[in-house]
């Protein structure tokens, strides 16, 4: 059971089933040169917010070998809101304060955020210390998310990634996603997923 936090802000509330630290382990799997590269991960996930309209998210990954200390992988951080034009009373650009009403500060003003069958659309952005930086659009319906990239911005140094999709799902009180990416002459396919159990 789910107990939301009377400081949430109405717009995180579709997505109040993430918050929390996640924990537990999963699978790589890609190809890369006519060769199936695969290896078994841990991972730790965060979904936080500090009062804003939008979820924080961090994840640090380690390789899991056999007979060997866990080997630090890589990291993501990010942010995930509600997708929706921001107006006046949002913040910025840059810093500058809103002015006025913060909208969809009730719950009855985030209803009118639905989309067709009574999900909610998403935006993501999920920056990579290798250099990529990600956007994803998408769907929050009930406790599942879909995501696909609308762009991934890389800088000069970076290894060739074009596209992604996720799929995010609260299962048996379980984190459970799975992760598809077009990268290195690949179509999209495949690359990892993992089960998560909340430990906070």
């Amino acid at each position: 059971m789910i107990e939301l936090d009377a400081s949430l802000p109405s717009e995180l509330v579709p997505l109040s089933w993430l918050l929390g630290v996640w924990e537990g382990t999963g699978v790589i799997s890609y190809p890369v040169d006519g060769d199936v590269r695969e290896f078994e991960f841990g991972q730790r996930v965060s979904f936080s917010h500090d009062g804003t309209s939008y979820l924080n998210y961090s994840s640090s990954v380690w390789l899991l070998q056999e007979g060997e200390q866990p080997a630090v992988l890589t990291a993501e951080t990010g942010y995930w809101r509600l997708s929706r034009a921001l107006g006046e009373g949002d913040v910025g650009p840059g810093m500058l304060p809103g002015v006025g009403d913060t909208p969809y500060s009730t719950a009855g003003g985030v209803g009118t955020l639905r989309a067709g069958a009574g999900a909610f659309e998403i935006e993501g952005r999920i920056i990579h210390p290798g250099g990529v930086s990600e956007v994803y659009l998408g769907q929050v319906n009930g406790p599942r998310i879909d995501l696909a990239t609308d762009a991934v911005m890389r800088s000069a140094d970076a290894k060739e990634h074009s596209a992604s999709t996720r799929i995010y799902g609260l299962v048996e009180d379980h984190l459970l996603w799975a992760w598809d990416i077009a990268a290195l002459g690949q179509q999209l396919t495949s690359h990892a997923s993992a089960r998560l159990a909340r430990v906070d």
